[in-house]
């Protein structure tokens, strides 16, 4: 698509696509704001810690092998394929997910498929690729329902505290209700719209919540206030 003598890249294209369907129409606040002063942010929810796990690795290149390999995992089995974390553990915004899809699984990648194209129009949406952030999931292991037990979910959440206060990101964005009530102990509906500190042995790590691609694909009316999230994810950013 060309203007004149400019041209508008794919990465451009897609991210004005993931803004429209957004219901974003102008890009400017409906509401004035003086950029020059921030704006009072309210206090973080602070979710109680989970206890951390014994011997885990303390460095996360360690860590990371460790996921890779340790037959002890929750719904760790020999035929169960692993979907481990990808992108740059230093950038400092870090995703997390609930457990591989079945076509993750197939494709050795988390958020592939449609769901994955969404995502990439999202990440798009806020100047960001996978190379730009450090996406895991709170299981890298896929259990034979898709759904968590309740000692696996205890398990998975423990050693995501672990994953998260080794990569100590600036921001964490929890997608849907698994990560969110295993991190903060409550759902997505009743996180969302504001930031919580997740506790680690790091320090607390500011975390949002926001809907899950795949859900997005289901119901589109939702990408507005998915939007909203990633606004406010922006916001703590460039705070």
């Amino acid at each position: 698509m060309e203007r004149g003598s400019d041209t508008i890249s794919p990465a451009a294209l897609s991210a004005l696509q993931w803004w429209a369907d957004a219901g974003v129409d102008v890009m400017i606040d409906e509401e004035p704001r003086d950029w020059l002063r921030p704006t009072a942010k309210a206090p973080p929810v602070t979710a109680p810690a989970d206890p951390a796990p014994a011997a885990l690795p303390g460095q996360l290149e360690l860590f990371r092998a460790y996921l890779r390999d340790h037959d002890k995992l929750p719904y760790a089995s020999p035929a169960a394929r692993r979907v481990c974390p990808s992108g740059d553990p230093a950038s400092e915004l870090m995703m997390l997910t609930d457990m591989p899809a079945a076509e993750d699984c197939a494709a050795g990648t988390l958020l592939s498929g449609a769901a994955g194209k969404l995502f990439d129009r999202m990440l798009a949406a806020i100047g960001r690729d996978r190379s730009s952030i450090y996406l895991a999931s709170i299981s890298c292991l896929r259990s034979p329902d898709g759904r968590h037990s309740t000692e696996g979910a205890s398990q998975c959440a423990a050693l995501t505290r672990h994953h998260i206060g080794l990569a100590a990101p600036r921001a964490l964005l929890l997608f849907g209700d698994a990560p969110s009530k295993a991190l903060l102990g409550m759902g997505m509906s009743q996180a969302r719209g504001r930031w919580h500190e997740v506790q680690t042995h790091a320090g607390p790590i500011r975390t949002i919540v926001t809907i899950p691609p795949d859900y997005l694909l289901k119901q589109p009316s939702a990408k507005a206030h998915a939007w909203a999230d990633l606004q406010l994810l922006m916001q703590g950013l460039q705070g």
